[in-house]
């Protein structure tokens, strides 16, 4: 049977899920302007630009049977809830629907646990966009029985965002600041959460998408450059960092993200549960590529979570972890 996938926001996790799609598979991708390479060989894939301005025909949705969402909410509201939820609740066939949020919903616990079931308490105003959108689209699940599914993603990082571009770059700085901790996810593990959903689907389920280990960002970028075999860079301490508001942002919540869910209900086995896996098969496949004579493909403009990754959005000069769109 063929499956349709429309991607709004054909961002880094999009790419990456796209990747593991099949021949059976053919995927409209948004974005807000220049339209992406191609992906993966063998699936059909077509390009539309979508913003709060410009929503999509309806003729788009005819034959889709599940949606991904990763364009972020904004001050005035989820872009794609607001043009399209008519729409989206009007697909009879629709067989599942993902939407990308942040475990920066949680807010700052102080280094303490979270699940899914921990009451939300974002301390910006991206998480109270984000926190507001999930609850549309959840609420949509519950009225018409649109079929759900929100993900709280932790800091993403992978090939071509992580530690090693600004350790290269010589701008990378390691924020000491006691007990902060973030947790990250790895893109493709990112994926393989998405299709287990999607092979198991629970419409009004919700759940965190993180590795094993919460870590503090200065370990990170010290591992980082330990495996480029140089040597790491100072401690700079946090008020001294002189970060950008939006980088000071992310240091506002400290907290531990459980990841139980996705394991005993979806069946997910990371395949880097740690930042020290995931580092290491970015630096082998660097190597790999390099040995073929290729160039890593660089990040994607259009980077969703919370917190610095190693990883989340365009490689900082702390911790790149942005937001998804």
């Amino acid at each position: 049977m063929n499956r349709h996938l429309l991607c709004f926001g054909f961002g880094y996790s999009a790419r990456a899920f796209a990747r593991i799609l099949g021949p059976d598979w053919s995927i409209i991708g948004t974005s807000r302007d220049e339209e992406p390479r191609a992906v993966s060989a063998g699936t059909s894939f077509r390009w539309l630009r979508f913003d709060r301005d410009r929503p999509l025909d309806r003729a788009v949705f005819a034959g889709v049977t599940h949606i991904l969402i990763s364009v972020p909410p904004d001050e005035a509201g989820d872009p794609v809830f607001d043009r399209h939820r008519d729409d989206i609740a009007a697909i009879s066939h629709l067989a599942w629907l993902g939407y990308l949020s942040t475990t920066g919903v949680y807010g700052n616990r102080d280094g303490g646990w979270v699940d899914e079931n921990s009451e939300l308490r974002p301390s910006g105003a991206r998480g109270r966009w984000r926190a507001a959108a999930e609850a549309a689209w959840l609420d949509l699940q519950r009225e018409r029985q649109v079929p759900v599914h929100v993900f709280r993603l932790a800091g993403i990082y992978g090939p071509g965002r992580s530690p090693f571009e600004a350790l290269r770059a010589g701008t990378a700085k390691r924020i000491d600041k006691a007990g902060q901790v973030f947790s990250r996810i790895h893109v493709d593990d990112i994926a393989q959460v998405l299709m287990a959903s999607i092979v198991r689907p629970r419409p009004g389920a919700v759940y965190n998408v993180c590795d094993d280990e919460p870590a503090a960002s200065a370990d990170v970028i010290a591992h980082a450059a330990e495996l480029l075999g140089i040597a790491a860079p100072p401690l700079v301490p946090f008020e001294a960092a002189g970060l950008s508001p939006m980088a000071r942002s992310f240091y506002d919540d400290n907290k531990r993200v459980s990841n139980a869910l996705i394991k005993s209900e979806l069946g997910v086995s990371l395949r880097y549960p740690t930042y020290r896996d995931g580092l290491a098969a970015i630096l082998a496949a660097e190597a790999i590529q390099s040995q073929a004579g290729l160039q890593a493909c660089p990040a994607p403009r259009h980077p969703a979570s919370s917190a610095p990754a190693g990883g989340r959005g365009v490689a900082s000069a702390t911790d790149p972890a942005k937001e998804e769109g």
